[in-house]
């Protein structure tokens, strides 16, 4: 008869409650004895911010399993209030310290370490302050929603922009309380990418999270009520509550003398059978490095899914059965507000820190057939290595995100490459997917990228572009272009464009860009056919746009008054006043008292449209009203929460209501305005453009001015420079001059070689003049032509050179200011399209 085994487990939750459930099935006769250092074995602390926001109302909820349920059910020794502070493995025993008995040892045949991870608390100044609570465990929880429902509660500071610290502001502000989360990095969620964590990011903040990234903490400081947080730039912000989520540590400093390898973060070194350097001692959960299923490399990844797995494959090892862990890909999700962000694999930041060659493509397809009510736009980012192989996939969108981050989840843990995604038969129903399933759209898209029948870009190498040596072409409709675009491109709708291929220098590359992606596919077959070499813009404008979001939420420098409490809170609530979107509130309209009930003269619904479907609608129905009336717009596509503003800003119609339900329907209401001046509304200047004909100083330094004053009141400003005028924005200094033979020779040695150089219209004195009116602008304090130029690109004045003088006049690129872009005279007219006034100088 085999002997009896004894097996001890230290922690339950996810890894210590599954491993002592399957060791059990798996043999009657083991005695099992589960240490827990607190009150409760087994809860869903995955749970515990739902519990503060009430979305989870029961707390008993949250109790998957009792001591008393384990004993009965499993005939499990649960001893509760019992820490195990040391392990001996010569002795094979435990040293535990419990309420109950005291201290005492137990002995073990096996041991299953699953000590899990505790939240991270810096060493900084005012840390003991009891104000400031951590989440791991039930009592932990039990304190914070005292402290949210005792009645003087209203403001909270949550620390760390993780899944914790996401999901408690989310939970703080359904709780009612004003809610800023303050992040160290430039964005939130760090398993996401940039432009994807952008997204949710703005979804925090138009449901009222203030969000200040890039701040450090310094220390905490006592205040007559409440709590004061202190930032490395001085400021001091107020709170009735601080919830630090900063991260997590693996709770393993028990095990300092065992003897079992650490990693250099305290971690448990284990192999694939779940066991540590020491024999028969086992470790499970967030406590434990394990392998990174897709590179092989060492990780460490606290997620609940994982954790349950490996109790499974610990017991099965005790219990004599061969289950190996193959290692984790890390897939996660979150839910924010609306929206669910999910994860699978690798990102950008991990393959760029292990260097390793990779491709990415983002699409933005339905989440189900559009002509379905309900469907949105998911963004879908795909990463791959130059062979097809799946390395990760993120995903937001407010529905359809998990199912498909799951069958790339899937896919990745089977070897998958992007041809695999393409062929994946899934199902299909209008109210559910589309015959093209989204999982499939991003698959075609990376096989394009993989046979080479599209080359593509992202946002974020824009920066890299050259301007003397390709062309922007924005390929929307022109409509789209009025409402936004990338700074420098030119409006060729790609309907057009087959018609409007003169316009474009086939001898440079044509960078294309339209609102997701696919009009720019279609564009690029179309000039990649013509001859013409074409990128497209990946994830379009819309990835571009949303890649370029900053909080709202500003800081004074200076710091409050910590024994004026009242002081600091309306300091406070004027901060985030200043800017959340313009609106205060996302569930306000700009400017609008909501308490009382508009008058709607119009319905529109654009719901299951994207973009530009909405936009177009809106812009139909709004022409067939009269100045004054109203319209309320219903849509679903994300994208139109920001672009239904910027329309109404250029079309001078009034915001009077904008929300976002928890379904991610957009409700706007607008008032149309064609009148000068209406009450609420300001006019809007469209747009100054001028042509500067002209190489004379003092029409240059006048041009510039008027540029300054312009950009300043707001306008979008144009300065197109052509002919003499061409040699107010050639550079002071060249590393190497251009070569010139010819009449460009001849031209070169005419003209000024820069601004410095430049003479005057009038008593120009064989130079004397320039001197001297620059003399007189430097002795009166007017800033220099050079000063103005700078400070006009500064304020985002676009300057333009014309390509047609610089052929003409032998003018190269590198002669010109870096910030000049190349442009003809189609480019020109469109910008004046848009002008309400154009200067000649």
């Amino acid at each position: 008869m085999n002997k009896r085994k004894k097996v001890l487990i230290v922690g339950g939750v996810a890894g210590g409650a599954s491993a002592a459930a399957r060791l059990r099935r798996l043999d009657e006769h083991a005695e099992i004895v589960m240490f827990e250092k607190g009150p409760y074995i087994s809860f869903a602390n995955c749970g515990l911010p739902y519990y503060i926001g009430g979305t989870i109302e029961e707390r008993a909820r949250l109790l998957v399993q009792t001591p008393k349920g384990m004993e009965d059910r499993f005939n499990i020794d649960v001893r509760t209030q019992s820490e195990v502070i040391a392990v001996d493995p010569s002795k094979r025993s435990v040293q535990v310290r419990s309420a109950e008995r005291g201290l005492y040892e137990e002995n073990y045949d096996e041991l299953i370490l699953s000590p899990g991870a505790r939240p991270l608390v810096p060493d900084l100044p005012g840390k003991e302050n009891p104000l400031i609570y951590t989440v791991r465990n039930i009592p932990d929880i039990d304190r914070i929603k005292e402290q949210v429902n005792s009645h003087n509660n209203q403001s909270s500071i949550v620390i760390g922009g993780g899944f914790i610290g996401v999901e408690m502001a989310e939970n703080l502000k359904e709780a009612g309380l004003d809610v800023t989360l303050i992040e160290g990095n430039d964005q939130l969620l760090t398993p996401f990418d940039p432009e994807l964590a952008a997204t949710l990011a703005q979804e925090m903040e138009q449901n009222g999270v203030k969000l200040l990234f890039s701040q450090r903490v310094q220390g905490f400081r006592s205040m007559d009520q409440g709590i004061g947080v202190e930032l490395s730039n001085g400021t001091v912000l107020a709170a009735d509550l601080v919830i630090l989520a900063i991260g997590v540590v693996p709770d393993t400093s028990f095990l300092q003398d065992s003897g079992v390898s650490l990693g250099s973060r305290g971690h448990i070194l284990v192999n694939d059978k779940m066991e540590s350097s020491i024999p028969h001692i086992y470790a499970v959960g967030d406590a434990i490095e394990v392998k990174d299923y897709i590179h092989g490399t060492q990780t460490a990844i606290p997620l609940a899914g994982p954790a349950n797995k490996q109790g499974r494959i610990v017991a099965d090892q005790i219990a004599g059965l061969p289950t190996t862990y193959k290692g984790t890909q890390g897939t996660s999700i979150i839910k924010v507000f609306g929206l669910t962000g999910a994860s699978t694999g690798s990102n950008e930041k991990t393959l760029k820190r292990m260097q390793k060659d990779y491709r990415s493509v983002i699409v933005h397809p339905a989440s189900h057939a559009s002509y379905y009510p309900g469907s949105s736009a998911v963004a879908l980012k795909l990463l791959f290595a130059p062979d097809g192989k799946i390395l990760g996939a993120q995903a937001v969108g407010y529905e359809g995100v998990d199912k498909r981050i799951d069958d790339i989840a899937v896919a990745i843990h089977f070897g998958g490459n992007v041809r695999d995604l393409t062929e994946l038969e899934l199902s299909y129903a209008p109210p559910y997917s589309s015959a093209k399933d989204p999982v499939n759209m991003v698959g075609y898209a990376a096989e394009n990228i993989l046979d080479e029948r599209v080359h593509s870009y992202t946002y974020d190498q824009l920066a890299e572009r050259d301007p003397a040596q390709s062309i922007l072409v924005d390929v929307r409709s022109d409509l789209e272009h009025r409402n936004g675009n990338i700074a420098g491109s030119l409006s060729i709708p790609v309907d057009e464009l087959r018609q409007r291929l003169g316009e474009l220098d086939v001898t440079k590359e044509i960078w294309v860009y339209c609102q997701v992606g696919l009009r720019g596919y279609t564009a690029t077959q179309i000039l990649r056919q013509h001859g013409y070499q074409v990128k497209n813009l990946s994830g379009g404008y819309k990835t571009y746009l949303q890649a370029q979001f900053k909080p709202a939420a500003v800081l004074s420098r200076s710091s409050h008054d910590d024994n004026n409490r009242n002081e600091n809170k309306e300091t406070q609530e004027e901060q985030g006043r200043i800017l959340m979107n313009g609106n205060g509130d996302a569930n306000k309209g700009a400017g609008e008292d909501t308490s009382r009930e508009l008058h709607i003269d119009n319905e529109l619904n654009v719901c299951g449209l994207s973009c530009p479907g909405p936009l177009i609608e809106v812009k139909q129905k709004m022409d067939q009203l009269a100045d004054g009336q109203t319209l309320r717009v219903k849509a679903s596509d994300p994208g139109f929460y920001e672009d239904v503003k910027a329309w109404a800003t250029m079309s001078g119609s009034d915001v009077l209501k904008l929300e976002r339900d928890k379904g991610g329907v957009i409700e706007a209401i607008l008032a149309k305005n064609t009148s000068p001046v209406t009450s609420g509304s300001q006019q809007f200047e469209k747009a100054s453009t001028m042509v500067v004909f002209s190489g004379d100083l003092d029409k240059a330094i006048a041009s510039f001015i008027i540029a300054n004053g312009a950009a300043a009141s707001g306008r979008k400003v144009t300065m197109f420079f052509t002919f003499w005028g061409l040699n107010i924005i050639r550079k002071q200094e060249m590393q190497q001059a251009p070569v010139k033979t010819g009449m460009a020779r001849m031209f070169n040695l005419m003209l000024p070689s820069n601004s410095l150089k430049l003479g005057l219209s009038k008593m120009n004195m064989f130079g004397a003049g320039p001197k001297m009116i620059r003399g007189l602008m430097k002795k009166n304090n007017v800033a220099s032509l050079e000063q103005l130029m700078q400070s006009a690109i500064a304020q985002g004045v676009e300057i333009v050179a014309c390509q047609m003088s610089m052929d003409l006049m032998g003018i190269q690129r590198e002669e010109l200011i870096d910030q000049a872009v190349i442009g003809g005279v189609g480019y020109y007219l469109g910008q004046a399209d848009q002008a309400n006034h154009n200067l000649f100088i």
